[in-house]
């Protein structure tokens, strides 16, 4: 009697670890997807002519200002920046932190990457209609697979949900202050 339970408890104990690992894999690919759907989607907004978003409003104005730095290093730079203002105000290393750079870091990659091949697709009115249609669907589908996949979000999302927990402040008004503050720059 106790045997077999011992037995099915392992075996349970197994086919659970096996789930872990597979729903390990799957949060890193549907990260992955996410890197790569939300950095074509930035670049597409921009190329189809319907603006940007408020967190990559600043690394869009200084990429323009200063063109000699692309877009995707620029948004880099600004979560750089980002991720050390939390520490500061944290007053410690965290090493959850430094994961969200590194996946903000493939974000700015895509962004690049992106950015050398979207030009060489046509553009006429019907279709930068076409393509903000498209990218507003896809850029959804991004932001939605995101919040499910359990991985370290990038320092742009991460910084007010930060400073909600660093400063007691509601999410909601740092989060309209911040992303005020973004397009404001």
């Amino acid at each position: 009697g106790t045997a077999v339970v011992k037995d099915v408890i392992k075996e349970k104990k197994e086919q659970l670890s096996q789930t872990k690992d597979f729903m390990t894999v799957r949060g890193e690919l549907a990260l992955l997807v996410v890197l790569v759907i939300n950095s074509l989607g930035v670049v597409m907004m921009l190329y189809s002519g319907s603006g940007i978003s408020a967190i990559s409003s600043v690394p869009y104005a200084f990429s323009e200002v200063f063109p000699k730095i692309s877009l995707g290093v620029w948004t880099d730079i600004f979560q750089m920046l980002l991720v050390f203002s939390l520490m500061i105000m944290r007053k410690k290393f965290v090493p959850q932190y430094l994961l969200s750079f590194i996946v903000g870091a493939g974000f700015g990659t895509g962004i690049d990457i992106h950015e050398t091949w979207v030009h060489t697709l046509p553009l006429t009115l019907p279709l930068r209609v076409c393509y903000f249609l498209a990218v507003y669907l896809l850029i959804s589908i991004g932001i939605a697979l995101s919040n499910r996949c359990k991985m370290p979000i990038i320092p742009t999302d991460l910084f007010p949900r930060e400073l909600e927990d660093i400063t007691k402040v509601k999410y909601s008004k740092i989060k309209i202050s911040y992303d005020v503050i973004c397009l404001t720059i």
